[in-house]
């Protein structure tokens, strides 16, 4: 099966008779939601192509098909684009992407941020740079080698971060709902298939949220934590797509004015200030 039609089929075991608006009781049915033939009808085409779509035997519908398909589905916008990432008739041979470089411009930038944490994470949330709060916060990449710099490989491999996340299975699996979304964009790329075999293999929870094929957008949200140093933080956080790499993320963190995560986070950065700055690679 193809990972268009594993996406069709998920999309269509999560749908309800209800939901997608058919008539009659759902219960009883011996498929979990609707049938093949139903979405073959609500989207109008033949149950006969849905069903090749969805075997792999088509792989490249066309985009009144994938439109149609979404509004079925009732698809999000990560979703929909998702589905036209998988839709795309081309697909390269496997390569090695180049080896993404972050503006020095914005390195000074982010490291000018003392009051902030502030990283920039790159193709399959590799992280690019951190300036130094960031790395208080969560963990100091730069001691890592090159090739384990990665926001999601450190969530499921490293214990100190199921630990500090008080919503971590959330954290994680929206992390490969992340990269999802990348893989559809880039299903050449040989790095991410080496990341996401390592994690199938050593982490239980990531092959099971990676084969529910669910996709996620990080544009904003919160995060709470529980610091080893500090105590409590409840977080939020901007994510915006740098201008010259579409493919670099600018993350910033912030707290409530006034709350007890404030103090907590101004303390963490006199912690910091404090420890002599090393140069950061």
């Amino acid at each position: 099966m193809t990972d268009l039609g594993d996406f069709l089929r998920r999309c269509r075991a999560g749908l309800t008779p209800e939901a997608a608006g058919l008539p009659g009781p759902s219960s009883g049915r011996r498929v979990r939601g609707l049938r093949r033939e139903e979405v073959a009808r609500l989207a109008g085409v033949s149950t006969d192509y849905y069903t090749r779509l969805e075997q792999g035997r088509h792989a490249s519908p066309s985009t009144a098909v994938v439109e149609a398909l979404a509004r079925v589905f009732r698809l999000d916008p990560a979703a929909c684009g998702h589905l036209a990432d998988l839709a795309r008739p081309v697909r390269r041979q496997p390569r090695q992407p180049q080896t993404q470089r972050v503006r020095p411009a914005m390195r000074q930038f982010i490291a000018s941020m003392t009051g902030h944490p502030a990283l920039i994470l790159g193709r399959r949330t590799d992280v690019l740079a951190a300036n130094d709060l960031a790395r208080a916060l969560l963990t100091d990449w730069t001691l890592l080698p090159p090739a384990q710099r990665n926001y999601t490989r450190w969530i499921f491999l490293d214990p100190a971060a199921r630990e500090m996340f008080v919503d971590w299975a959330a954290v994680a699996a929206e992390s490969v709902g992340t990269l999802r979304l990348y893989a559809g964009r880039n299903p050449d790329d040989l790095r991410l298939g080496e990341l996401v075999k390592e994690l199938k293999e050593k982490s239980p929870e990531f092959g099971t949220w990676w084969t529910a094929h669910q996709v996620h957008e990080r544009t904003h949200g919160f995060k709470r934590m529980n610091h080893p140093a500090v105590g409590p933080i409840t977080l939020h956080f901007e994510a915006m797509t740098l201008s010259g790499d579409a493919e670099q993320t600018l993350f910033v963190y912030h707290t409530d004015p006034g709350s007890p995560s404030q103090d907590n986070l101004r303390l963490l950065t006199m912690l910091t200030l404090d420890q002599p700055t090393r140069t950061r690679r």
